[in-house]
């Protein structure tokens, strides 16, 4: 069932997620519904913050989007992940380590409709997590999908794109956060 995504100006984002304490039912069907509002709202990934929950889980799925029109743009091009399925749903996550260097790229955050900013995060990341089937599971991911566990991990930490933007930045998007968070507050 499709959630609604809760809008910067909602309290929700800003609560830290609480550790699943058993993966039964209830979270899976978390996770499905998650799953089905992320690619609805044709996202990468989400947070259980993003959907008004507190659970300690995130889906992401950054696979070349099947039938668009963007199919080409990855034929050419080496999976950087190529191990590792998707869809992802990781519960109760926990960064192991970073590595590499320091990547600047564009991030949106379905929270943030219509917003995209340049944010520095590290290359590469190594995060514990258990899945569905209730095993534990390490993996260590670049590029995009490092990119997405970094800025779900921060969801479930109420950490939001906002507070990883610079100063300039965050004047340069002022009037847009502004008119984002009024409207979430006044729905």
């Amino acid at each position: 069932m499709k959630c609604d995504v809760v809008k910067y100006g909602n309290d929700a984002l800003r609560v830290k997620a609480l550790p699943v304490e058993i993966v039964d039912e209830n979270i899976r069907a978390l996770a499905s519904d998650m799953l089905e509002t992320m690619y609805a709202n044709s996202g990468v990934g989400l947070a259980a913050e993003q959907v008004g929950r507190t659970e300690a889980v995130f889906v992401i799925d950054v696979s070349p989007p099947s039938g668009s029109n963007h199919e080409d743009d990855y034929e050419d091009e080496e999976p950087e992940n190529p191990d590792v399925p998707m869809p992802m749903v990781l519960i109760n996550p926990e960064v192991l380590s970073f590595d590499g260097g320091q990547e600047t790229a564009q991030e949106g955050c379905l929270s943030f409709p219509e917003i995209f900013t340049n944010i520095t995060r590290p290359s590469e990341v190594t995060v514990a997590y258990t899945d569905l089937e209730s095993s534990r599971n390490t993996i260590t991911a670049s590029g995009l999908l490092s990119r997405a566990i970094q800025h779900e991990m921060d969801h479930l930490n109420g950490v939001l794109l906002v507070d990883r933007m610079s100063h300039v930045q965050k004047i340069s998007l002022s009037g847009k956060l502004r008119r984002l968070k009024k409207a979430t507050q006044s729905a």
